[in-house]
């Protein structure tokens, strides 16, 4: 297994709320297809109740406290494929939820992985239609960013930024108490936000 560069993995030994930011823009490339990161949330493991990682190390947040510089991929609600990036040196659960990002190549091949989008600015809009456009399965979970499938290429500049609440996270970690999301303004390839809604019960 092909290991990140060391300029890549340097960089991704940060904390994921100093990586986060510095992933805007840069180029994601999986099994065909390739993605400029336009939105990214971070998740600071024990120390964020919004994190899987909050109560600690668990079979579902091993690659969490792994590596950075690999891929943590899960199911949510049972039905969606969501990745992100492990960040923080090993040990330390730390990780940024790709959450949406424009298609810059490969762009016929996700209009088929993801034939509901209406547009190809939705083609990557949203984390669970990322990983679809990109191919990335839960199989991927814990797979490097060093090479093939997976290839993540930082921006070579800095990017401009806005930041707020992440979307659709219950409790104390879904507020502006933890203004984790980052995204690049204007860009049309953003998702919507929707904060977090209870559900009812009866």
């Amino acid at each position: 297994m092909s290991k990140p560069a060391p300029a890549l993995l340097d960089l991704l030994t940060r904390p994921a709320d100093e990586v986060a930011p510095l992933l805007l823009g840069a180029h994601l490339t999986g099994r065909g297809v390739t993605v400029r990161l336009t939105e990214v949330e971070a998740y600071l493991g024990e120390a964020d109740p919004g994190s899987h990682a909050f109560r600690g190390l668990t079979p579902r947040t091993r690659t969490m406290f792994g590596e950075p510089g690999h891929l943590y991929v899960y199911f949510s609600y049972g039905m969606h494929v969501c990745a992100n990036v492990v960040c923080s040196p090993e040990g330390t659960a730390s990780a940024v939820l790709l959450r949406a990002g424009e298609v810059v190549d490969g762009l016929e091949l996700a209009r088929e992985r993801r034939p509901t989008a209406k547009t190809d600015a939705e083609l990557a809009r949203g984390p669970a239609h990322l990983t679809k456009a990109l191919g990335i399965e839960l199989a991927d979970d814990t797979a490097a960013l060093g090479g093939a499938p997976f290839t993540l290429e930082p921006p070579p500049h800095p990017t401009p930024f806005a930041t707020g609440p992440r979307v659709g996270v219950s409790g104390d970690g879904g507020t502006d108490a933890f203004p984790l999301r980052f995204w690049i303004p204007g860009d049309p390839t953003v998702s919507v936000y929707r904060a977090h809604t209870p559900k009812k019960h009866r």
